[in-house]
């Protein structure tokens, strides 16, 4: 059953921050390059991956049900996603020049409920890479990473989740005219370089 989530106190102060989701594949270097623009930029980085690893790592009931899922491959639910995300920027808002919003929205529904319930975005940030690279990256980062999810079968329903749910998600923002793409098979000074371009635009 979802769980009803009620607008607390905070939200309000999230309106005049600039939200920026960046959005790409896994593996395609969206990690590295929100890395350079909280340097450079002073943006709070807030990875929905990331928060939920902590929460798997925090051994609570809702943690070992997530760690579940992941290891499938498969979407958490968007209540549980929005509420961590909420929790961390309100607590960021007071000393952040805006925030990040690093693998999320993951498709439509979850894009409109944000929206909804804490701050319209600014901007989405598309880091594109090809499949082969993004496969090939990941494939790499798993000799090391120890991550669950970073093995050929799972990244191979990854990359199809991400085409089948998330690249709607561009399409509604394109009609907003609030998508930046970023060519994400070059370096990664090169990136961010098309990155500064974008943002300098924004501030």
């Amino acid at each position: 059953m979802s769980q009803v989530i009620e607008r607390k106190p905070g939200v309000d102060q999230l309106k005049s921050t600039k939200i920026i989701f960046v959005v790409g594949g896994p593996g395609s270097g969206k990690g590295t390059q929100c890395e350079r623009i909280v340097q450079k930029y002073g943006y709070t980085h807030l990875s929905t991956g990331d928060l939920l690893r902590e929460a798997v790592q925090s051994k609570s009931e809702r943690g070992e049900q997530l760690n579940a899922l992941m290891k499938e491959g498969k979407l958490v639910p968007i209540e549980v996603v929005l509420d961590l995300l909420k929790e961390n920027m309100v607590k960021n808002a007071d000393k952040s020049k805006g925030f990040l919003i690093d693998g999320y929205p993951r498709e439509v529904p979850q894009a409109e409920k944000f929206e909804q319930l804490i701050a319209p975005c600014n901007l989405v940030l598309y880091v594109k890479a090809s499949d082969e690279t993004m496969t090939k990256r990941l494939l790499h980062r798993g000799q090391t990473s120890g991550r669950v999810d970073d093995n050929a079968e799972t990244i191979k329903n990854r990359l199809q989740t991400f085409h089948n749910q998330t690249l709607p998600v561009l399409d509604l923002y394109q009609k907003q005219n609030k998508v930046a793409e970023v060519n994400s098979e070059l370096a990664p000074d090169e990136v961010f370089k098309q990155v500064e371009t974008v943002l300098d635009k924004l501030a």
